[in-house]
């Protein structure tokens, strides 16, 4: 027994370190087991990333993979003549644990018979909780380390897409708030802008011998440029612009409606 209780030691640090899910285990369950399948189930737990902790618990196992509990009610030898307490057990721990399964193993024709005929004369409700039936107690631990793992999976992915979710939903709510922002600069802008070209074809228009139609042809046109050579106006309009940015006799009698 030292022996072992070192080798499931070990085998708690391995799983530790893994970082795997846990497995409580019934200090009743355990003591009423043979030593080498306490044994075996450790080290299937431990190739499995699961640390072992045995606690005073009311169902047989208790298994935490990806953030979801699963009980579990192992019936390793299974008394044709106690079925009324077996059931009034699982009655008992279906009111406690909203996710039970029942392992039960029935390796010979007659424990199958007698567990369908009490299965039904004590009024068991299909799938609550979900029973199954094995023929080795092996099978039976390898089968609920398998539902564990498909549980925890099952739960750890829901939480994995509403975190997705989330963060897509508030991604989507900043980009639209950054659309919002962004179309409102761009109204701003353009606002400012059609304003700006309104007082500059103004102050062209106010050029004496020029009217708007020339003005907004030399807004339209205007570079870095000669303006006669980049517009359409003739060179007494453009000597006209020319001047009234140069002369003061132009830009003192500027008139802006």
């Amino acid at each position: 027994m030292a022996n072992s209780a070192d080798q499931m030691d070990g085998n708690h640090m391995k799983a530790k370190n893994h970082g795997g899910g846990v497995c409580l285990m019934s200090n009743v369950w355990r003591d009423e087991q043979h030593p080498s399948f306490i044994n075996f189930i450790s080290n299937f737990l431990c190739s499995n990333s699961f640390r072992l902790n045995f606690v005073p618990i009311a169902p047989d196992l208790i298994f935490n993979c990806g953030g979801l509990s699963v009980a579990f009610a192992f019936l390793t030898s299974w008394d044709c003549s106690n079925t009324s307490s077996i059931f009034s057990r699982v009655q008992k721990l279906k009111k406690q644990f909203a996710n039970l399964y029942v392992v039960v193993v029935l390796p010979t024709k007659e424990q199958n018979d007698s567990f369908v005929q009490s299965y039904f004369r004590n009024g068991m409700e299909i799938g609550k909780p979900p029973f199954v039936a094995v023929q080795d107690i092996e099978m039976g631990f390898e089968k609920i380390v398998k539902i564990a793992h498909s549980r925890g999976g099952s739960n750890h992915f829901k939480f994995w897409l509403n975190t997705f979710l989330n963060h897509l939903q508030q991604l989507y709510q900043i980009t639209a708030c950054k659309q919002q922002d962004i179309i409102s600069k761009l109204r701003t802008e353009r606002k400012r802008s059609v304003q700006v070209m309104d007082a500059f074809r103004r102050v062209m228009s106010s050029v004496p011998g020029l009217d708007d139609h020339d003005a907004n042809s030399a807004i339209a046109k205007a570079s870095k440029e000669y303006i006669l050579e980049n517009t359409d106006l003739s060179v007494e309009k453009a000597e006209r612009i020319r001047s009234f940015f140069r002369d003061p006799k132009f830009y003192l009698s500027l008139k802006i409606n």
